[in-house]
């Protein structure tokens, strides 16, 4: 396995919510490849531009220590990809690093993955996070097993440690 995650990407994904947590993994030794559904480039509500580099029906969860999932807008148009669920139940079932923030969490929800978890997202889907059978914490970051979540880019900084205590935790098992 390579020391690399993966990162969900498309229109409208949240700018900060995806560069700063792969800038810190690069720093801490891990490549991010950002998967989507198709190669174009895209913009973040920012207008920050993204270029993929693997699409979505590519990727493998064994080919990657975990995954990404970066808010915005982008979750919502993404959690009706049957593929994206399915990758992010691979993930999951292996134990694997699943991050989420702000409104990254409607993808776990919609992958079914968060029922008597403890997870936290924008406090605007906090009722879709309980509604999952989740226990939303108003924290700025919960760590429950492999599942890391925050709840708005002023989480970043601990949402990113988090990511790379847990991949680090992972490396000395």
């Amino acid at each position: 396995m390579s020391r690399a995650l993966l990162a969900f990407v498309d229109e409208v994904y949240e700018d900060l919510e995806l560069w700063y947590p792969k800038l810190r993994l690069e720093e801490a030794g891990y490549a991010t490849r950002m998967a989507a559904p198709s190669l174009e480039p895209v913009h973040g509500k920012h207008g920050y531009p993204a270029r993929p580099d693997l699409l979505i029906a590519d990727a493998r969860a064994e080919d990657f220590e975990g995954l990404l999932i970066p808010g915005g807008f982008m979750p919502d148009k993404l959690r009706r990809d049957s593929r994206v669920l399915e990758l992010t139940r691979s993930f999951h079932e292996a134990g694997k690093l699943v991050a989420f923030i702000c409104h990254g969490g409607w993808i776990p929800i919609s992958a079914k993955i968060l029922r008597g978890r403890r997870a936290t997202g924008s406090r605007g889907i906090k009722d879709d996070i309980e509604n999952a059978g989740a226990i939303w914490v108003d924290q700025p970051v919960v760590v429950d097993g492999n599942l890391v979540s925050s709840r708005t880019p002023l989480d970043l900084a601990p949402f990113a440690r988090a990511m790379v205590d847990f991949l680090r935790s992972r490396s000395n098992d």
